[in-house]
Parts: structure tokens; sequence; C-alpha cells
């Protein structure tokens, strides 16, 4: 680990960070140069233990300690910035007063994922970066044992998903479906129920599917507005409603998710 101390909001050294607002990254869901942004010391950490390598690290001062604990060992520049310049730079207060920027690891095929699983979370077009988070977090407490993410899902690795997610998506392999056809074979290959969790005049409801739950799930949740595709009904082996009362008729997707793998694993 390097301390570099930059005073100037204008080094190019710092370009990775510059402009980090929501609005400027929500649009890019790959990251020019295979990058994604982690932040907090929290999560870095995480990061790092998942076998994931920081291209640099953007610290304030009050956090050098903090994150020497975490890269101190590693071939790394720590860029030491006054809080006006980290807020400069990326366009939001730095409260955590920690940023790295994360060399993006290679993705593995969804048959390495899922290999050994018995629940299997998978988002298709989850377009929202939080949702996708708070997924990810459930899915990492309550039991799941990959997540898979459809090609026009929104980015694990966002900022906001990362942060969402409290470094969950670190803890939790996954990867991303290139198409469903490939993906249902490999799933189906694999012993696994395909689940799909929507409002259908002929789904069984969580709990009869809870007591007659097959050995080896996969469960999909499908977008906030439009729900799950016509190709994803059709490819399920089971649809599965969640009983609601009160004239709701639906859970938020991260909330549906987080009720399923519950059930699910408590069986």
């Amino acid at each position: 680990m390097e301390l570099l101390r930059v005073t100037n909001p204008d080094d190019r050294r710092l370009d990775d960070y510059r402009g980090l607002t929501d609005t400027a990254l929500r649009t890019v869901k790959e990251p020019e140069g295979g990058l994604y942004i982690a932040e907090s010391t929290k999560v870095i950490a995480r990061a790092v233990a998942a076998g994931h390598r920081p291209r640099s690290v953007l610290v304030q001062e009050r956090r050098i300690d903090d994150i020497r604990a975490i890269v101190g060992d590693l071939d790394v520049p720590v860029y030491v910035v006054p809080d006006e310049v980290a807020e400069s730079v990326t366009g939001f207060a730095v409260h955590r007063g920690t940023i790295a920027s994360m060399h993006r690891p290679e993705l593995p095929p969804v048959r390495e994922v899922i290999d050994g699983a018995t629940l299997v979370l998978i988002l298709e077009n989850v377009g929202d970066h939080t949702n996708v988070g708070a997924a990810f977090r459930a899915a990492a407490g309550l039991g799941a044992d990959a997540v898979l993410v459809s090609p026009g899902g929104a980015d694990p690795l966002y900022r906001r998903s990362v942060r969402v997610s409290m470094g969950t998506v670190f803890q939790v392999p996954w990867t991303r479906i290139t198409d469903w056809d490939t993906a249902i074979v490999d799933l189906h290959g694999a012993g696994f129920d395909v689940a799909a969790l929507a409002l259908r005049d002929d789904a069984v409801t969580l709990d009869a599917y809870v007591a007659q739950r097959p050995e080896r799930v996969a469960l999909v949740m499908g977008s906030e507005g439009d729900g799950l595709s016509r190709t994803a009904l059709e490819k399920a082996d089971t649809v599965v409603t969640i009983p609601m009362a009160g004239g709701v008729d639906s859970l938020n997707v991260a909330s549906a998710a987080a009720v399923a793998l519950w059930a699910l694993r408590s069986n």
C-alpha cells in the first residue's frame, strides 16, 4: 500500500472517482475498463476478502488506519484527500470516508455457480439498483446459495447496489444469465424446479409449495413494473404466489424475495 496525498481535485489520478453521482452512473451498466466502485471500509473489506483486487483507493485522513488494515499488504495506491476534494471529485459527500476503484472479476458460467446449490434466486430484468442490492442482502441473510441475474437487469456491482447490499454481493456466488434457454437447460440438468413468483390464476400459494418443496429450487423474481416476462413464465416448472391481504396485490421485489427465501429455507 502506497499513501499518496492529493490536494488538487483535477489530478488525473483521481479520474476513476470523478462525477460518481447516481445520475451520472445510472445508465452505465458495465463501467469502462472493467471497474466498479466499492464505498466504505466494510464494503471494501468484503470485496478484498472475496478476492477482488483494488486498482486504487481514495481515502480521507480519518480513515487511513481503517484502510491500512484492509489493503496494507497489497500493491495499491491509496490517495489521501481532504474532505472537500473528495466531494468535489465524486460529486457527493463521502460520509464513510473511503472509496475504492475495483477491478471487475470475470463472471463464472451458470453451471459453475449453481453446482452444489439447493436454493437459487434469479432476478429477471430487475432494473432498480436499490432493489438488486436489497435482494442480494436477503439472499445472503436467508440462505440462498447463489443468485443469477438476467441480461437486462441492473448491475449488482453498481455503487448503490453494493452499498444497499452491505457488501453481500461479494458474499453470495452470482453470475449473469446469457440467455434463458441455456440457463434452463443448466438448471434442469442440475435437478432444479424453476419456480416463478407471479400473480396468476393457476399459481400455487407459497405455503402449499413449501409443504411439498422440491429438493432444489430456483426462485425467479420479475421486474418492478412488468413482473416476469412471458418467456420466464413459460420456462417455469411452477408458478407460485404469496397470499396477500388488505387489498394489496404484491410486495416490492426485494421484500417478496425475502419472504419466499425465508419460507423455502425454513422448511
